[in-house]
């Protein structure tokens, strides 16, 4: 009878590890980008995607100094005008903000007067 319940939490222990493996390949699957660099959300950064593969789920950070910037999620038109749509503008004001990437386009500005005009805004394409 003991034998029969060893073997049987020998099995148990079995499938938990693999589930363990499982969760760990799909936790590993994400990148976290830093947005800048060491720069950080400063200035322009228009630049510092390319040459870069994004994936869905993938993390940005958004450093920068708290009170001296924001980051604030747009659609194609806000990005392209610089502008807020109230609708669909989530925003962040940290300074340390992580902010994971949807499938599709992902449009970020500053919402400071004249920075986003002045390049701080991030326009990233992520793949499933």
């Amino acid at each position: 009878m003991a034998e029969g319940r060893d073997s049987a939490v020998v099995a148990l222990m079995a499938v938990l590890c693999l589930l363990m493996v499982a969760l760990q390949c799909e936790v590993a699957q994400a990148t976290t980008y830093v947005v800048g660099d060491e720069s950080g959300w400063t200035g322009e950064v228009g630049g510092w995607a390319e040459g870069k593969d994004f994936k869905a789920d993938d993390v940005l950070v958004f450093n920068y100094q708290e009170g001296a910037h924001n980051v604030v999620i747009v659609n194609e038109e806000g990005y392209n005008g610089c502008t807020v749509t109230p609708e669909y503008a989530p925003v962040y004001t940290s300074g340390n903000d992580k902010i994971a990437l949807l499938e599709g386009p992902n449009n970020f500005i500053c919402s400071f007067p004249g920075h986003c005009d002045g390049g701080m805004k991030l326009q990233i394409s992520a793949s499933s």
